[in-house]
């Protein structure tokens, strides 16, 4: 079998076999020596190796594709479609989040008003962020996992190769053999993905459960179902209409890489595969995903936006508190902006939807009921959300004549 097929077979072991054990209910000394020891070790192992080639695939890539553009006019040009872009996929995610929410009125008489407290960090405001993302120490930056400040000085160092032509031409050379190098580390840690994908789904399910998600079904089952309209709707139609590319081919060809991502949670951790699916199998040049991705990663949340939208409306039944149209557009403007305003923080969802929440007068300790249940809908969500990064990108290496769609269609 190819990695592919492990992968998908590591992802459907892991699920049934840790519902199983969940069932079976283990002993505690069971539970620390093969949930706590043996799975969790070998998960983080996975996790570590992933992280630990973030950074270095980064730096490498963008830095080789902002010093290949050619035109430095490219680089702008390429940025502001990518911001734009994700920007609408996240408008467009929260306000089918609302709209389906809103039909099926999660949470509604369920009884599950929480009288928990829970205590989660203020967002940063827009002109912390903009000062933010020129890093004083770039160094530090790398050692922190800081993507916006990484991403600006990996495009400064990539900007000044270029206009340095043959002057910088060894450092240029030297970079591109630094960034193959790092593609085949990729490579490598991959041949055990398997093996961490079962690892970490079999903990998953085991500590999860079944009882929490059919506490909270009404809801589970709407963020999921909006989850997978907006990742066959909205992303089928922009490459369907916009790139006039087969979503079939797409998606087939992709499929891997939401797996990782979905077994991680993380899209950045996800970034070296997702960085090596879209060159290698989607087509799309270097010098366009050495950029769209890794700020794909940082700011489109389209998955964590549709999370808002309808734990705006679960939390607002649970309270039995009517929520107006004006609430509903309230609630599509922060979230949106939020996801750009927010990125890069720690426990990022939960802060953006503290910020909703405040928003519209929701209560914020109603986020203490859906807790439970939102590691697994956050790693549903993180597999929709580099699933756009990835369309993102093909859409504009499509448009900016950057594209192979022989490779593609391959």
């Amino acid at each position: 079998m190819n990695v592919t097929k492990k992968i998908l077979l590591a992802l459907i072991a892991g699920s049934i076999i840790g519902v199983i054990l969940n069932l079976l209910e283990f002993s505690s000394y069971s539970y620390y020596f093969y949930v706590d020891s043996f799975l969790l070790t070998i998960g983080n192992l996975f996790i570590s190796s992933l992280k630990m080639l973030v950074v270095p695939v980064v730096f490498t890539s963008l830095v080789c594709g902002v010093s290949g553009l050619g035109e430095i006019s490219n680089l702008g040009r390429i940025g502001i479609k990518s911001i734009i872009f994700y920007i609408f996929t996240t408008c467009i995610a929260v306000t089918l989040a609302l709209i389906v929410a809103y039909i099926v009125q999660p949470g509604l008489n369920a009884g599950l008003i929480t009288t928990s407290e829970i205590n989660i960090s203020k967002a940063p405001s827009i002109s912390e962020v903009l000062v933010n993302i020129i890093p004083s120490n770039p160094i530090k930056a790398m050692s922190d996992g800081n993507m916006l400040q990484i991403i600006f000085f990996s495009m400064i160092f990539g900007i000044s190769i270029a206009l340095l032509g043959k002057k910088a031409e060894n450092i240029n050379n030297g970079m591109i053999a630094l960034n193959n190098i790092i593609l085949k580390m990729v490579e490598l840690v991959m041949y055990f993905a398997p093996y961490g994908v079962f690892c970490l789904l079999t903990r998953t399910f085991y500590s999860q459960g079944i009882d929490t998600i059919i506490n909270l079904g009404s809801y589970f089952i709407t963020v999921i179902f909006v989850l997978f309209l907006h990742l066959i709707l909205t992303y089928s139609s922009l490459l369907l209409f916009i790139g006039r590319l087969s979503p079939f081919k797409f998606f087939k060809k992709i499929r891997t890489t939401m797996i990782f991502a979905f077994s991680t949670a993380s899209s950045a951790a996800t970034i070296p595969v997702t960085l090596k699916s879209v060159e290698e199998k989607l087509g799309v040049d270097k010098s366009v995903t050495s950029f769209t991705v890794p700020l794909g990663a940082t700011i489109n949340m389209d998955g964590t936006a549709i999370m808002q939208g309808v734990a705006t409306i679960f939390i607002a039944n649970a309270y039995g508190i009517s929520l107006s149209m004006s609430d509903f557009l309230s609630v599509i403007i922060v979230a949106t902006l939020a996801s750009i305003g927010t990125a890069g923080v720690p426990g990022v969802g939960l802060i953006m939807l503290t910020m909703v929440l405040n928003q519209v007068g929701l209560p914020v300790e109603g986020i203490a009921m859906i807790i439970g249940i939102d590691r697994l809908l956050d790693m549903i969500r993180t597999a929709v959300n580099v699933a756009g990064d990835a369309t993102i990108s093909c859409i504009i290496g499509k448009s900016e004549k950057k594209f192979s769609l022989s490779l593609f269609n391959k």
